[in-house]
């Protein structure tokens, strides 16, 4: 008889020790969901014209599609620079990051470090799977709470910009503000 209880007792711990935890918020903060910096006419003619000498070399060596790629891609960047982005809901669980509702969990993530684009304050981390790195806009006042929270499940450390990086980097800093 006393067997069968130790038994039953030894399943109870298993069965508590077993039990999954809860997702509980550790950091919950609402801002934009892209870096977001509204342009003035200089900048949509100096790319466009940029873009419409590119174009014309790429047609006389290539053919149409490039042209409509190009073409394409500049019709993409000025409606994201024109129409200001939707406020979201960013949350820091325990189980992992929470953009828009949908969770992105801790083994899927690496490094996080902070960077600033468009006067916008940034969190980036690193993640598993393409295109290798989530940022999310922040507001400055929970930036040492979010760094305080991520740091017991992520190492804060910036990576090294890649070529594309760099590239891009290059490039904005020839266009106009």
């Amino acid at each position: 008889m006393e067997a069968a209880n130790e038994q039953s007792s030894v399943n109870e711990g298993t069965l508590k020790e077993n039990k999954p935890e809860l997702e509980k918020d550790l950091v919950t903060w609402i801002a934009p969901s892209r870096p977001f910096k509204r342009r003035d006419r200089q900048f949509y003619l100096t790319t466009v014209s940029i873009a419409g000498i590119v174009c014309l070399i790429l047609f006389l060596a290539e053919g149409a599609m490039p042209v409509i790629l190009i073409v394409s891609l500049i019709f993409l960047y000025y409606v994201m620079s024109t129409v200001a982005p939707d406020e979201m809901e960013y949350k820091i669980t325990n189980k992992g990051v929470k953009v828009g509702g949908k969770r992105t969990d801790w083994q899927f993530l690496g490094r996080f470090w902070f960077g600033k684009r468009h006067d916008s304050e940034l969190l980036i981390l690193e993640t598993a799977f393409l295109p290798n790195r989530m940022e999310l806009v922040i507001k400055s006042e929970v930036k040492e709470e979010i760094r305080k929270n991520l740091k017991e499940y992520l190492m804060e450390e910036e990576i090294s910009p890649s070529r594309l990086d760099k590239a891009m980097d290059w490039f904005s800093k020839k266009l106009p503000q």
